[in-house]
């Protein structure tokens, strides 16, 4: 396959759009990474050049091309309760919201779910740690901008790697073991899980932030390390307006808040709680 070259304008267009349509900012470092990624695309379609590709894209109606796109250049690395430090502290702040919760009700927002091992996550941590898990009414918003990463995570079948570092217990309640037809076992999350997740198409920057209800916590680890400080800062103060106080905001490891401190306080381990 004959490498398309991806002249200095064409990654300009590819730049100015992306960050207008989702509020990812390419610095120009990212040339190359653009150019590898998306040559695959390019050959598929048949496209003799990056212009002729963004022409493309900007004239697909369906946004359905900008999806593939936005799952070409981003990174969708995940696993099963990852972020270590952060499940810890929740095990003590879960005593706390389910002591305020007469109602028994719990709204989650994840924020960039990619393949969805993070909301299937947050459901077996509270399958763990609730004794009565079966008689609270739990749901889940699992949100990404890829149309491809969400595929899978409806889906909700891994391979049996990706859960070997997860418990005996949490494996047995928390999937079916499923042959595929190559013969190989992979694990399918228990339905009486997974009908605890809306997975939707959503974009954290451009689509509207109204919801019925507040969320007792929301997630959103290592997307906004594709923002710029203005997109960032915008994210986290429409975040702000759907936490009541005292709940908390999930980030990744590697993101930190320098603004809005009058209204979230960091607690440790990107960790931010509601003021």
């Amino acid at each position: 396959m004959v490498e398309i070259e991806l002249r200095p304008e064409e990654f300009d267009l590819f730049r100015r759009y992306i960050y207008e349509k989702v509020g990812i900012s390419l610095s120009e470092q990212k040339t190359t990474l653009v150019k590898g990624r998306l040559n695959k695309r390019l050959h598929q379609l048949n496209l003799p050049s990056f212009r002729a590709y963004y022409d493309y894209l900007v004239h697909d109606e369906s946004g359905e091309e900008l999806s593939l796109f936005v799952s070409a250049i981003s990174t969708n690395v995940t696993s099963f309760f990852r972020e270590g430090a952060q499940w810890k502290w929740l095990e003590e702040y879960l005593t706390a919201l389910v002591a305020s919760k007469r109602d028994k009700k719990i709204r989650i927002w994840s924020a960039g779910c990619s393949s969805g091992e993070e909301p299937y996550t947050i459901l077996m941590f509270l399958q763990h740690h609730l004794k009565d898990f079966e008689q609270w009414d739990i749901k889940i918003l699992a949100t990404d901008i890829s149309a491809k990463v969400l595929t899978k995570a409806i889906a909700g079948e891994y391979e049996a790697k990706s859960v070997e570092s997860l418990s005996k217990e949490i494996i047995h309640r928390a999937f079916d073991k499923v042959r595929t037809e190559s013969g190989a076992i992979s694990y399918c999350v228990a339905p009486h899980l997974k009908e605890k997740v809306m997975f939707r198409l959503y974009n954290l920057v451009t689509d509207p932030f109204f919801f019925k209800n507040k969320f007792d916590m929301i997630f959103c680890r290592n997307v906004m390390i594709y923002f710029d400080d203005t997109t960032r800062h915008d994210l986290i103060e429409r975040f702000s307006t759907l936490l009541p106080k005292g709940a908390p905001l999930f980030l990744g490891s590697s993101e930190s808040l320098t603004s809005h401190r009058e209204t979230l306080k960091l607690l440790g381990s990107s960790i931010y709680q509601r003021l």
